[in-house]
């Protein structure tokens, strides 16, 4: 690591709250404890003003900036994102369908001199990522288009009951709508051996409430979203909900399907043609 990336490390995280490049030490054992204990127990953790406060403007000003390039394209879906027209039983979670309304930009259209690049590809970030979800390492996406990405909800647009494809989530609210926007989710609610349908379809339903995690700009989520069942809440107000995403994996070179790619970003690349059928699926879930 260069004098320069410690240096940058430094003045973007507070990094005497989280010691990232002294994870041995007392402090950053003790947050990184208990990042595992609330990811093993409620399958969600925050680290409150992960970005130095006095940058909060900053990263606002930057992703708002780009916001615009969000490919933008309302889709009927399902929580599992497979076609909604898929032959399943007539009580299957997976029927009941949201209309979509939240965008994506993509990779290649965020500089690589924004503080969300600059995190995502920090070898010292990144370890700190693996160590609090317990792993020996982690693996920026191979994807020219995921990776790090930006989502956008604008008022009136929410982002409905999913999961994700990747089982380590890594988010940072970078701009918080006027009303509404409020991240909830079921912890746990299947594993890699039990979708639990029963379960997602009681959420659906209303039987069962999600938590419900108050977020504010410069906090760093780690979430496991592959088990969690979780949703972002209708936007209101005048003011658009922006979030960084920073997608890792436990195995380099992971591309994205061309159907999901193009279905997030209105397009495909060589990239994706090239690794299309090479995936390896960890589990047997439908999404």
């Amino acid at each position: 690591m260069s004098t320069l990336q410690a240096i940058t490390l430094d003045l973007v995280v507070d990094t005497d709250r989280y010691p990232l490049s002294d994870p041995g030490s007392v402090e950053g054992q003790t947050v990184i404890d208990r990042a595992r204990h609330e990811l093993a127990t409620v399958g969600c953790t925050v680290l409150p003003d992960f970005i130095r406060p006095s940058l909060h403007e900053v990263l606002r000003q930057e992703c708002a900036a780009i916001a615009p390039q969000a490919y933008f394209d309302v889709e009927t879906v399902n929580v599992y994102n497979i076609a909604v027209d898929a032959d399943l039983p007539e009580n299957h979670p997976g029927r009941r369908t949201f209309q979509r309304g939240n965008a994506f930009v993509a990779r290649d259209h965020i500089p690589g001199g924004a503080l969300i690049s600059r995190l995502y590809a920090h070898e010292v970030f990144q370890r700190f990522v693996a160590d609090c979800f317990g792993l020996p390492q982690l693996h920026e996406l191979a994807d020219p288009l995921s990776g790090l990405v930006l989502n956008v909800v604008r008022p009136g647009m929410e982002h409905p009951w999913h999961f994700d494809t990747n089982e380590y989530t890594v988010s940072m609210l970078t701009q918080q709508a006027q009303a509404g926007g409020d991240f909830e989710y079921c912890p746990n609610i299947r594993s890699a051996e039990d979708e639990r349908f029963d379960a997602v379809r009681d959420v659906l339903d209303g039987s069962t409430r999600g938590e419900r995690l108050l977020l504010r700009p410069g906090d760093l989520q780690l979430f496991k979203g592959r088990y969690s069942l979780h949703r972002v809440s209708p936007v209101q107000g005048d003011v658009a909900r922006h979030s960084a995403i920073f997608a890792y994996s436990e195995r380099p070179d992971v591309i994205g399907s061309m159907s999901r790619t193009r279905q997030l970003f209105g397009r495909v690349l060589p990239a994706h043609q090239a690794a299309e059928g090479r995936a390896v699926r960890g589990d047997k879930l439908l999404d």
